[in-house]
């Protein structure tokens, strides 16, 4: 039903689960918990430097595969 409503934005079925166990004990914050360890993603000199090092195939593979992740992603949400 939640996806009939919200579509492509809605939440999949383990997030509302897990959102509705965290209102169920009483919480009230919707921010996310802290994570440990280092983040996802990582924008330093080091890693600027090698990406400029790269051909433009290899840029342009990496823009492709990184695409096909993502759709793979959304196609799973559907």
């Amino acid at each position: 039903m939640l996806r009939e409503v919200y579509g492509n934005e809605c939440l999949s079925r383990t997030q509302v689960f897990e959102w509705f166990k965290r209102f169920k004990e009483e919480r009230e914050t919707t921010e996310d918990d802290p994570r440990l360890g280092r983040p996802s993603t990582s924008k330093t000199d080091e890693n600027i430097e090698k990406i400029e090092l790269l051909t433009p195939d290899q840029k342009e593979s990496r823009m492709n595969i990184c695409a096909d992740i993502l759709n793979n992603i959304d196609d799973d949400y559907l």
